[in-house]
């Protein structure tokens, strides 16, 4: 595993230890979607944006430029955090690091789940994952830092 690789696993996991819910509910839901579409719109990021408690979806906003395929790679990215119980992103980064990927050898389907960057877990202390925030649209990167922003600025309110 080349440093550059570990380096972005190490800051993925830190940003998953650091980026915690003591609550999340509808109203926390409605307000950091909210957010990252102003993030979006302010930028004209052609991105979807979805946020899940459990299996229910709280928040779903698809901006200009944004396509059902969008929703489709969400659908899959959010397979991928309730499965792992990690990010989309550092799911796909370690996986990439040891040369595998999500497929059928790791009892995944590929049509199913997406190791892409973009999902990002709500995590409660003693809880556990309890949901899901995602956008979609961007490079995975992109995707996944546009989450992390988010997240940021909503968590130190």
């Amino acid at each position: 595993m080349s440093d550059e690789s570990q380096n972005l696993i190490a800051e993925i996991e830190e940003q998953e230890r650091r980026l915690v819910f003591t609550h999340f509910d509808e109203a926390d839901a409605w307000a950091l979607g909210c957010l990252l579409v102003n993030l979006a719109t302010e930028r004209r990021l052609p991105v979807a944006v979805d946020l899940r408690r459990g299996q229910q979806q709280l928040f779903h906003a698809g901006l200009p430029g944004s396509t059902a395929d969008n929703d489709s790679w969400i659908e899959r990215k959010v397979r991928v955090v309730y499965r792992f119980a990690a990010s989309s992103y550092l799911v796909g980064r370690r996986l990439a690091a040891k040369g595998q990927s999500l497929d059928e050898s790791m009892g995944t389907d590929p049509a199913l789940f997406a190791a892409h960057g973009g999902a990002f877990p709500v995590r409660v202390p003693g809880v556990g994952v309890v949901g899901v925030v995602t956008v979609s649209g961007l490079p995975q990167a992109e995707d996944h830092a546009l989450v992390v922003e988010a997240l940021e600025t909503f968590l130190e309110d």
